[in-house]
């Protein structure tokens, strides 16, 4: 038995999203083609610049904004596999009504985010024909890229290359890190497989849900993925959370250090886009609070500021030792203290000083 439909799922989100900026066929082709060749050009200098010895690199997949939906349905069903056993559990009619709800519901979100992502590096795909797992896609989304580079009036070039130097660090960390990418695929299994799924939890997780949906309109913290978690799932959130963190800074941070010698205007860029991630309708920012799109611009803002503290203080090799194993990552507390981090981590001599060593 299905937790979601699927089928639905892409259905409404295809339904849903709004049409990209209007170009010409000759205006996307050769958009499509500049990123393909950015992306690869990006992952030299991040390459460079972090001294992390990653898979050689590839062209990125550009999509459309359904194409990135479909694409993000095919993840989650790969993440999300470990449910259906539970579901199988559930009354038939309870299972079947919950998955086409929770189908259209994830459609909508989709549609949502899919005018918004700029790029993203895809962990979770679907076995290839002989069955095996593929490392992951570097996917870029050109109609969002094109418009959020018309609305702020930035470089076209120097705006696509900054986006690359970004999704392409990810990449590099991913293919470069052989365990991290199962340490996380692990800590997702862990918080789907202790969740509670009798019909009495879900009417209190759907209660619950109400509340917060009325705290994020009163101006409230309140997000759906604090929500829906038991205690049990919070200590694993916090894991998934440092690391998405620890990523998405050393994200951000590679890009505007990497920036000022291969994007002239980085500096116009970067302050144009915080102003346009802080911006939005009141609606819109609602949304964003409860989808958790506020917690992940948080992410970077902190991710970034502990990356750059370790770095200037450690230097990258010192900070490349986060790299070494599953202990060595920040705990979420460490994120907003480095210090702690690097007592903890860098006054260890037992611990190789290579990332590669994992």
């Amino acid at each position: 038995m299905q937790v979601i439909d699927w089928d639905l799922a892409v259905a409404t989100g295809v339904r849903l999203v709004r049409p990209g900026p209007q170009v010409s066929r000759e205006e996307a082709r050769q958009a499509v083609s500049e990123l393909r060749r950015l992306s690869r050009e990006a992952e030299v200098h991040v390459k460079e610049f972090t001294g992390i010895d990653s898979a050689p690199p590839e062209e990125a997949t550009v999509v459309d904004r359904p194409g990135w939906i479909r694409a993000n349905v095919e993840g989650f069903k790969v993440v999300l596999e470990p449910l259906s056993e539970k579901v199988g559990n559930m009354p038939a009619i309870v299972s079947a009504v919950g998955s086409r709800i929770t189908g259209v519901e994830v459609g909508a979100v989709l549609a949502f985010l899919a005018s918004r992502v700029l790029g993203q590096y895809e962990l979770f795909l679907p076995p290839d024909p002989d069955g095996n797992a593929p490392t992951g896609r570097l996917t870029l989304v050109a109609p969002n890229i094109v418009n959020t580079e018309r609305e702020l009036r930035v470089d076209p070039r120097d705006f696509r290359l900054w986006v690359c130097l970004h999704e392409e660090t990810h990449r590099v960390q991913f293919t470069g890190v052989p365990w991290l990418r199962e340490y996380l695929q692990a800590q997702m299994k862990e918080f789907l497989t202790i969740s509670d799924m009798d019909l009495s939890t879900l009417l209190d997780r759907m209660r619950d849900v109400t509340d917060a949906v009325a705290d994020a309109f009163r101006g409230g913290e309140g997000n759906l993925i604090e929500a829906i978690q038991t205690p049990e799932q919070k200590a694993v959130l916090d894991r998934v959370t440092a690391v998405m963190t620890l990523v998405e800074g050393h994200g951000d941070y590679v890009m505007d250090a990497v920036g000022p010698s291969v994007v002239p205007s980085v500096a116009e860029i970067r302050a144009k886009f915080q102003q346009r991630r802080a911006g939005g309708s009141r609606v819109d920012q609602v949304i964003r609070r409860l989808l958790g799109v506020d917690l992940k611009m948080k992410q970077y803002a902190e991710g970034s500021s502990f990356v750059t503290t370790v770095v200037e203080e450690a230097g990258m090799d010192g900070f490349n030792r986060v790299w070494t194993s599953p202990e060595t990552l920040p705990t979420r507390q460490e994120i907003s203290d480095p210090q702690a981090w690097m007592r903890r981590v860098l006054a260890t001599n037992a611990l190789e000083p290579d990332h590669k060593s994992a």
